[in-house]
């Protein structure tokens, strides 16, 4: 019996729009790759729970990456020239990027908050690519999260930033891994979760086009808690009955991140989910003649 979790971690460094960027990327299990997305200032620590379950780990291949300012992948070069504002072109780059540098065959896509709400945007622009995605605590536009306060300078944001997020989840839900997400926010670096947030609120707005979305090519599963103030239910019950054929709908007794601060409760919404992904996405590979890595 093996001393070490499943999970393996390495580096892999890419070209994002021009911009050298040194990626950790963390694996574990065998089978149809699920690329997990984390949210706004935090990173892939989020996803170790699913990263090691064995029952997901028997039939899928779980990835999970830091976004570049994030976790343990470091800000590009000079990047205290800049502002950091995380932009829906910057983003849905540095994903597609990694998942055609992992040279993953259709993966599924796993996002929750901001990342929630980038997987419709994977299933509008690059369904050919994308074998289907779950998305929590996302909605086709989110507003009100883009604030300035986090770079004043009479504030900790060390400890603001996460008590802000702390009141998202539910309290029932564990409290270690509510404290868990406290500390990994807790962690981010100065401005990344204002800028990461400009992305959610102000980078995003597919209103008007969920239509567009071909459900039949990329499978859409949309879930958000009923404690979730940030992206309410309603909002994301509002973009499923915008987009044909895509599922989901409101989580009872869980908050805004529901693989993080409740991983059993959010597993009765997700494992069906991949299951239901993997079925079509399995008869589309049939049909196509493509296989995964």
């Amino acid at each position: 019996m093996s001393i070490y979790e499943p999970v393996v971690g390495r580096y892999t460094t890419v070209d994002v729009l021009g911009e050298s960027q040194r990626i950790y990327v963390e694996e574990s299990g065998t089978g149809v790759p699920v690329v997990c997305l984390h949210t706004a200032g935090a990173d892939s620590r989020q996803y170790r729970h699913l990263q090691s379950d064995p029952e997901v780990l028997e039939r899928f291949h779980v990835i999970a990456f830091d976004l570049p300012w994030h976790g343990k992948s470091l800000p590009p070069d000079r990047w205290w020239e800049r502002e950091y504002l995380l932009t829906a072109e910057t983003y849905l780059e540095t994903v597609m990027t990694v998942i055609r540098r992992l040279e993953l065959d259709r993966p599924v896509v796993v996002g929750c908050s901001m990342a929630g709400s980038l997987v419709l945007e994977l299933a509008h622009t690059h369904a050919a690519e994308i074998g289907g995605v779950v998305g929590f605590s996302g909605a086709s536009t989110v507003q009100g999260r883009f604030q300035d306060w986090p770079l004043a300078p009479d504030v900790n944001s060390n400890q603001v930033v996460p008590s802000w997020t702390y009141g998202l989840m539910a309290p029932q839900s564990p409290q270690r891994a509510r404290k868990e997400q406290w500390w990994i926010y807790s962690q981010g670096g100065p401005g990344i979760y204002r800028g990461d947030t400009y992305f959610y609120s102000k980078g995003l707005d597919l209103s008007g086009r969920e239509h567009e979305i071909d459900t039949r090519v990329c499978p859409v599963h949309l879930y958000t808690g009923e404690y979730d103030y940030a992206c309410s239910a309603e909002e994301t019950e509002q973009t499923l009955a915008r987009i044909p054929g895509a599922k989901g709908g409101r989580m009872s007794g869980i908050g805004h991140f529901p693989v993080a601060e409740n991983y059993p409760l959010c597993k009765q919404y997700l494992w069906p989910a991949l299951l239901d992904i993997t079925e079509s996405r399995a008869a589309r590979i049939l049909a196509t003649g493509s296989s995964d890595r």
